[in-house]
């Protein structure tokens, strides 16, 4: 298993970070906060990283992707996290649209898969029903009528939910909440009858929606794959999720640390630099050693996900692994940059306090570190 990216990635990821600094700096991020855009992210933006083939990353060449995988994910959603950048991204494509791709019928994939790549349409997934995430736990209803299906219920924290033009629904149509079978995947169109969306905002200022759905009715050409068999597609998906938020994580920590030390060297106390202070040093020394542990797992995870030798639990293992630790080093970090910049740390002119609200969301999203540690020891049973 490869842990460092290869030439191709390097230069994907110079390329991410130039694009990123040049068109969406943290101001971009806050100006996109304070005028309360309802989708959270710059359409011209999207529209230039879509022609830059940020879209077509993850997607088989015959889909009309790049195939360069969860590999060549890592270096974008690391400069994403660098400089906050929002993008629907982990949603549209990485979420929803690697479901499109994996359980999609021929006919959905050149009705909506080819329109995703091209950033002509975008998905979310709704998968979420209660305050943490339990991705098992869907009670939403699927009941077969007719020719087809009725849905209702109501889905929380769908990522860039509102304004989507559709949503890839997790409902149930056989089973009981908690139980992996019985789990089915719908494409929902946005305007179709019964379907509301509004906002439920985060810290972050993220587009973040609950999805209201209200005795929707759906053809089954709206199904994705087989009826009640949409968990193993939906957990590997889920899985490629979790590693670009761990790698979002590691860049957001990484542009913390680097701007704090700076900081360290740069602020004055008592005549010196209170990075002379050995307390200091030692803390950010820890902090140093606890970043590189945590580009480790997140390149193992990203890499796992790649390997076809490895079986799903071996690669659910590695990256509950990288989410986990990229999650609490993030944080650390987050926290402790707070505490070395003073009082200003906690001020809204300083951009320290904006990495600690992305950072908190981030970590949660998609299990936090209770979530992971759990998954993790289950899925190592299942190795051994």
């Amino acid at each position: 298993m490869n842990l460092r990216y290869n030439e191709e990635q390097r230069l994907l990821a110079d390329s991410a970070r130039d694009f990123l600094a040049a068109r969406s700096p943290v101001a971009a991020q806050r100006r996109l906060r304070d005028q309360g855009v309802a989708q959270g992210f710059d359409t011209q933006l999207w529209r230039d990283a879509v022609a830059l083939g940020w879209s077509a990353i993850p997607f088989a060449e015959h889909l009309g992707g790049l195939d360069f995988g969860c590999m060549g994910l890592g270096p974008i959603f690391e400069a994403k996290g660098q400089h906050l950048s929002a993008t629907p991204l982990l949603s549209s494509v990485v979420l929803a649209g690697s479901l499109l791709a994996l359980a999609g019928s021929a006919q959905q994939h050149s009705d909506w898969l080819q329109a995703v790549i091209q950033g002509k349409r975008r998905l979310a997934l709704a998968l979420e029903e209660g305050p943490r995430h339990r991705p098992s736990d869907v009670s939403v209803a699927a009941v077969a009528e007719g020719e087809g299906f009725r849905l209702s219920g109501e889905k929380f924290w769908v990522i860039d939910g509102v304004g989507a033009d559709a949503y890839v629904v997790a409902a149930r149509t056989a089973g009981q909440p908690g139980e992996a079978q019985g789990i089915s995947l719908f494409l929902v169109p946005a305007d179709s009858q019964g379907v509301q969306c509004t906002a439920l905002p985060l810290i972050d200022s993220r587009n973040s929606g609950r999805l209201r759905l209200d005795q929707v009715r759906v053809s089954r050409e709206a199904l994705l794959g087989e009826p009640g068999a949409a968990w193993e597609v939906l957990d590997a998906v889920l899985d490629r999720g979790r590693a670009c938020l761990a790698a979002e994580l590691l860049g957001a920590a990484q542009q913390l640390f680097e701007t704090t030390v700076e900081y360290l060297k740069t602020r004055v106390q008592f005549d010196v630099p209170i990075g002379s202070f050995q307390a200091l040093q030692h803390r950010a020394a820890h902090l140093y050693t606890e970043l590189a542990l945590a580009r480790s797992a997140v390149m193992a995870g990203l890499a796992a996900l790649d390997d076809p030798q490895l079986d799903a639990p071996q690669r659910g293992r590695l990256v509950s692994l990288a989410k986990w630790k990229a999650g609490d080093t993030a944080l650390q970090v987050a926290n402790e940059a707070v505490q070395m910049h003073g009082g200003i740390g906690v001020t809204d002119e300083l951009d320290v306090g904006l990495y600690l609200k992305r950072v908190r969301v981030a970590q949660a999203c998609l299990g936090d570190r209770d979530f992971h540690c759990e998954r993790y020891s289950a899925l190592d049973a299942a190795c051994a």
